[in-house]
């Protein structure tokens, strides 16, 4: 063939393949391709992302600074339940003791009634799982096995203490507020402090509603209430579609607090979440009451101790009453499907202390790292944790780290008890509102994150084959609002599902 000929030849297929109908840009370029395409139309294209992805055999499908630290928020719960899913069996228990420091004589405890808790979260009213029509799923009152309790004691003779009622929550370490958490974080429940004590997440369920006109005080009320909470109400009804600007406060350290800001004339009731300083007293207020209920009294005053010699000895001895826990799989529901930040730090400080040195944060945080890293085999420099529940903005976790862990716990055979905790698309959970609509209703399974400029989701998503993926999305330093980064992502979710 004459070079002529190869030249004409040549321009004849050019011809033809210019004249061919235009392939869509998105089809040519693959996965990689469309969720870059994603991440980079604006505005979303000026914030901060990290995203991977990666199939069932753990091949990494789509990176986007996968390797890179970022903050995730709640995605930092996967840790927790991951951890203490694989490591602690799902019918794992603990119990929470009573001592008396004298003997029972006549009905009479000679000396002191003391409550020993060994970090039980459940001591509340929730329910653990999604269909809540079965059989012992919801728990209605939070002071129940408190009752049970008072019940024992009384069913063993006791009608009086002679003298006072102690909260011990000395099972834990004496930091009961982290660090790293924001000062005004500190007043509500997703903060509230950390002992071997607690009830009722260790919160007032403060309820709050308007006045009858403008410029009255609005109604103020909470629960449970122990008549050691003084609340002083600064509030104002404001006019009808005004901002609702409800707050509260308190002397530090103290059971003195203040609700104060306006509430809007015409709105419904709303209720908060409180958190008071001392959970180890406040548990034993609350068992007083049991106690009274039960016919039990005591002559003495509440007091609490974090002081883990105090009573040892009495831990040599069998105790007069004795309750159980939930098990493990129903403390990692509210972790996972509503994001319940006291459940993660409890379960935290219950790793340091069954498989770590003592029951704190720096120890429960060692033996999550040592699983990531020697039995999930993730890079020890894509981790670094300060809290359980991603409340801290120093906790920073590459996605590639988070997907690796959604694998391997997706292969363990402890799978089930993580998988039920984990948010279902359309279903009850802090995914009940996102991909309804969409293909991928019930078909995306994953923890949401988010605090101020941080917008996360990782999990799993079920492909129209059959394939199910890993994913991690990360969205830090944004401006947008939680909103818009949060359709942004479900899109990318989408995308990738395609």
């Amino acid at each position: 063939m004459t070079e002529r000929r190869r030249t004409c030849r040549r321009l004849a297929l050019l011809i033809a393949l210019l004249a061919l109908p235009a392939v869509p840009a998105l089809a040519q370029k693959g996965l990689a391709g469309r969720l870059d395409a994603k991440l980079d139309a604006p505005p979303f294209h000026r914030h901060l992302w990290g995203a991977a992805v990666v199939d069932e055999r753990g091949r990494l499908l789509y990176g986007r600074n996968a390797e890179r630290l970022f903050i995730p928020a709640s995605n930092t719960k996967l840790v927790v339940a991951a951890v203490a899913a694989v490591l602690l069996p799902p019918d794992w228990t603990v119990k929470t003791s009573v001592w008396a420091t004298g003997p029972l004589v006549d009905g009479v405890v000679l000396g002191d009634l003391v409550l020993y808790g060994r970090g039980d979260p459940t001591f509340s009213r929730r329910c653990y799982a999604t269909d809540t029509t079965l059989a012992g799923t919801c728990d209605a009152d939070p002071l129940l096995r408190l009752r049970q309790l008072a019940d024992s004691l009384r069913a063993r003779g006791v009608r009086s203490v002679s003298g006072d009622l102690v909260g011990d929550g000395s099972y834990f370490e004496t930091t009961l507020v982290h660090p790293g958490w924001e000062s005004y974080d500190l007043n509500w429940w997703y903060a509230a402090p950390v002992s071997g004590l607690g009830v009722n997440d260790n919160s007032l369920d403060v309820t709050y509603a308007p006045g009858e006109a403008v410029g009255a005080p609005a109604r103020v009320s909470f629960v449970p209430d122990f008549g050691d909470v003084v609340l002083e109400n600064r509030t104002t009804t404001a006019p009808a579609g005004s901002r609702d600007r409800f707050d509260m406060g308190r002397e530090p350290g103290t059971l003195r607090v203040w609700a104060e800001g306006a509430v809007p004339l015409g709105a419904s009731p709303r209720t908060q979440y409180f958190a008071l300083p001392d959970p180890n007293r406040f548990t034993a207020q609350a068992f007083r009451h049991a106690l009274a209920e039960a016919g039990i009294a005591v002559a003495g005053g509440t007091s609490s101790t974090t002081d883990s010699l105090r009573y040892v000895h009495l831990r040599l001895t069998p105790p007069l009453a004795e309750v159980a826990s939930r098990p493990l799989k129903d403390w990692i529901f509210p972790i996972l499907n509503t994001s319940q930040n006291w459940f993660a730090e409890m379960l935290l400080k219950q790793l340091g202390r069954r498989l770590g040195g003592a029951g704190s944060w720096r120890e429960g945080l060692a033996v999550e790292r040592r699983f990531l890293i020697d039995s999930v085999g993730i890079d020890s420099t894509q981790i670094s944790l300060s809290d359980g529940s991603g409340l801290s903005s120093t906790n920073v976790v590459s996605p590639l780290a988070f997907t690796r862990l959604l694998q391997y716990v997706r292969r363990h055979p402890r799978y089930p008890t993580f998988a039920a905790g984990l948010p279902l698309a359309g279903q009850p959970g802090s995914l009940r509102n996102r991909f309804v609509g969409t293909p991928l209703a019930q078909r995306v399974r994953a923890k949401t994150g988010s605090i101020s400029r941080v917008n996360t989701l990782a999990g799993y998503v079920e492909r129209a084959d059959g394939r199910v993926y890993a994913f991690a999305i990360q969205a830090n330093n944004h401006d947008r609002g939680g909103r818009a980064m949060i359709q942004q992502i479900d899109s990318v979710v989408v995308e990738l599902a395609r």
